[in-house]
């Protein structure tokens, strides 16, 4: 029923990094290189493979990603590639499934509706566009190192903490993917508080994905993630962007979701190595 869409997704994924790394293939994988600094990515399956990743395959990606000092991280879709589940596993990386939701209404929730704290999309022409960012990226780095939902003490004190100075290259990237529809940034904040939580969205042609979604600890059960969640909806509706679609960390954030108007439709795997106990 969804073999369209999922075909949709695929390209997405496989589209996403092109414009900032290189391509290696090693069997039914594609690695993708990143190219200067900036977020290192991921294998995932390759479009054209003749037959599903096998245990060589994912071994051979390990290898090079050690060589090549990144993560060694392996993304698909389940239903789309369902056999590489369990050879991730015997290769004793731990998979996350996340939920795979799709945004099915064409109205969604005015943010204020959602959260009493005003949500602003990033505007590259704005003076204070390189600090905006930088607030953008430390209230994630921040949000994620405590998933979830649950409410905690990291708040301001430590937002400001992982502020970091933005280099020029990765500034530039940010602003000319936003001036051309590749990207979205979205902040949700108040002069007394500054940032509480932030987004992001990358899009190709019409099709979109919404990430990065985080919210500070000490602010959350306040709205704010289905408010960024809507903010970035309603932006790539009004662009266009006739598929948008999201992975949740778990069934618990998939419900902030779901008041956005999103609705499941698959799993996304996200693997990495099993850590180590001692």
């Amino acid at each position: 029923m969804h073999r369209d869409l999922f075909d949709r997704l695929e390209r997405f994924y496989d589209a996403v990094p092109r414009d900032a790394a290189r391509v290696e293939e090693h069997g039914g994988l594609v690695l993708f290189v990143r190219d200067g600094s900036g977020f290192p990515y991921y294998a995932r399956p390759r479009l054209d493979a003749a037959a599903p990743p096998s245990l060589a395959d994912v071994a051979a990606v390990r290898e090079r990603q050690r060589e090549l000092g990144v993560p060694e991280a392996f993304e698909w879709v389940h239903e789309t590639t369902p056999e590489l589940l369990p050879v991730a596993r015997s290769a004793g990386l731990s998979v996350l499934e996340a939920p795979l939701m799709v945004l099915d209404r064409d109205e969604v929730p005015d943010p204020a509706q959602l959260s009493d704290v005003p949500v602003r999309v990033l505007d590259p022409d704005a003076p204070d566009f390189a600090a905006a960012v930088a607030a953008r990226r430390a209230v994630a780095a921040v949000a994620f190192a405590a998933a979830g939902t649950a409410r905690g003490d990291a708040g301001a004190a430590e937002r400001d903490a992982a502020v970091t100075e933005l280099e020029v290259a990765a500034l530039d990237e940010e602003r000319a993917r936003i001036a051309d529809g590749r990207r979205l940034s979205v902040l949700a904040g108040t002069p007394a508080d500054g940032a509480l939580a932030s987004g992001m969205a990358m899009r190709v042609d019409d099709v979109a994905e919404i990430a990065g979604v985080g919210t500070l600890p000490a602010a959350r059960r306040r709205g704010l993630g289905a408010a960024v969640t809507a903010a970035l909806a309603r932006e790539l509706r009004a662009a266009g962007t006739d598929l948008v679609f999201l992975s949740a960390g778990s069934e618990d954030i998939a419900r902030v979701y779901l008041r956005v108007g999103f609705r499941r439709i698959g799993t996304a795997c996200i693997a990495e190595p099993a850590p180590v106990i001692a």
